[in-house]
């Protein structure tokens, strides 16, 4: 038994890293380095200005911040060999960076559609591993920034780009509705969003790299809309409220997460002041049932 926890502990991190070089390597061809960039595949369907819901181009910008966090994540697995969170999330972490790496490759190939299971999926498993975090004790503030930090951003991110990567299949598939149509169904779009983000703030634990990830692309969703040719001022108002909500559900959830554990705190050490050893609890007793005097 020791035998095999001991490969187990071995295997799941040489296929972490081998996922991580295939990530990477989808990477180059996403850049354009070995292939054509995302903005222009597929005939250009994932532009900036693609769609009502698509974040302006600087906001692609945070891949850089994913890639730079999973690498060190890489590293940290490594070094935490055996950990349980590190154990728990270690297959789910290799799925997400073959699932990253898949993404790049469908839509370097034109096929739209099979982008969008591709990402929902990533979304999916990014979501398992928040999750698992949380059921786990962390150890240290590098661990919480590498690991806790990196696929919280991660996670984030994939929720809102997921949404326009639908509505680009959507729009290629012929599906387009025209004025006022489209913004009234953007502004829905962007409410499914706030809602995802407040359930992530209420199951996830309140973890402000989702909510910030989140918020990053909704403010550049309004940003684009304000000053990009798909110009509609009630799309921006949408995506500003979208990431206020989430950042106020966060927030509520944090505080009142602190709030609770302090009150659990304070209980157990008055508990344990009131009820003493046991022989100051029999004394505690026994004194309680003498008559007064």
């Amino acid at each position: 038994m020791e035998q095999e926890l001991k490969s187990n502990t071995l295997i799941q991190p040489i296929v972490v890293t081998l996922s991580a070089i295939v990530m990477s390597i989808g990477t180059l061809a996403g850049f354009g380095l070995i292939g054509t960039r995302v903005e222009n595949s597929a005939g250009g369907v994932f532009a900036a200005d693609a769609t009502l819901i698509t974040p302006d181009t600087p906001a692609f910008s945070i891949w850089s911040l994913i890639y730079v966090g999973l690498a060190a994540y890489v590293v940290w697995q490594w070094k935490e060999r055996g950990n349980p969170r590190a154990v728990r999330i270690g297959w789910l972490a290799s799925a997400s960076m073959v699932l990253n790496a898949m993404w790049l490759g469908v839509t370097q190939l034109g096929w739209v559609w099979p982008s969008v299971v591709v990402i929902l999926a990533l979304a999916v498993i990014l979501g398992m591993i928040v999750g698992r975090l949380g059921e786990e004790d962390r150890h240290s503030l590098i661990e919480s920034v590498v690991v806790d930090g990196s696929f919280g951003i991660y996670l984030g991110w994939v929720s809102v780009a997921s949404v326009p990567n639908v509505a680009v299949a959507l729009i290629a598939a012929g599906v387009n509705p025209g004025a006022p149509w489209a913004e009234i169904i953007a502004i829905l779009v962007l409410g499914l969003a706030a809602g995802l983000g407040v359930m992530f703030a209420a199951r996830l634990g309140a973890r402000w790299s989702v909510a910030a990830a989140m918020s990053w692309a909704l403010a550049w969703i309004a940003i684009g809309r304000l000053g990009g040719p798909l110009y509609s001022t009630p799309v921006a108002v949408g995506a500003i409220v979208a990431a206020l909500v989430i950042i106020g559900a966060t927030a509520y959830f944090f505080l009142n997460g602190r709030e609770r554990s302090t009150t659990t705190t304070r209980a157990t050490g008055d508990s344990a002041a009131a009820l003493g050893d046991d022989g100051s609890l029999r004394k505690a007793a026994k004194s309680s049932t003498r008559p007064e005097s």
